[in-house]
């Protein structure tokens, strides 16, 4: 059987989101969301090479609810890249509504920061800004490990595995992801 007839849903999505992770893919998912049809399932294809993961949260939480309130069948294709935030993304659909076309690679690495803690003023107001700083960071690494335990759940990757791969970038090809148990299928 081949992968048109054994999914053919796939090979015409409702939802075609290219470029990076930002307010303007947001507006245009929510946008193709609405214009998909009211009955059936919806499959949501991306090709992104990363961007605002609090964005990528903010689609998966509307997949979230989605499924939830409505029980809709939400499908994931995932084609050529999805690094990043498209993780990110892709960490919301379960496992066996997951899949990326032949070839594709996933990446999935830590959050990053590029932040200057500039003092001043009185010095319990210095403990204070440093103690901000300090309490984003770790809350920070609170949201990527949520994600990172999302990615992971019924897969053969353990969230600790991910955890260890992720601060040097961990790719992932297609055939890989799938032995992994990260994605249900190539197509």
């Amino acid at each position: 059987m081949t992968d048109t007839q054994q999914y053919p849903l796939l090979a015409n999505p409702h939802v075609r989101l290219t470029g990076a992770v930002d307010q303007n893919m947001y507006n245009q998912f929510r946008n193709a969301l609405e214009n998909a049809p009211a009955d059936g399932s919806i499959v949501i294809a991306l090709t992104t090479l990363g961007g605002d993961p609090e964005v990528a949260r903010t689609m998966g939480d509307d997949i979230r609810m989605l499924r939830e309130y409505d029980g809709r069948e939400l499908l994931f294709l995932g084609r050529q890249a999805v690094y990043s935030a498209g993780a990110t993304f892709m960490s919301y659909f379960p496992r066996e509504h997951r899949f990326l076309t032949r070839q594709t690679r996933l990446m999935v690495h830590e959050r990053q920061m590029n932040a200057s803690v500039n003092l001043n003023g009185p010095l319990r107001m210095c403990i204070a800004q440093l103690k901000a700083k300090l309490h984003e960071i770790e809350h920070s690494i609170e949201i990527e490990e949520e994600g990172f335990r999302a990615l992971a759940e019924q897969s053969d990757v353990s969230f600790e595995d991910i955890r260890e791969k992720a601060p040097e970038n961990w790719y992932i090809e297609a055939q890989e992801a799938k032995r992994l148990g990260l994605v249900l299928d190539i197509v």
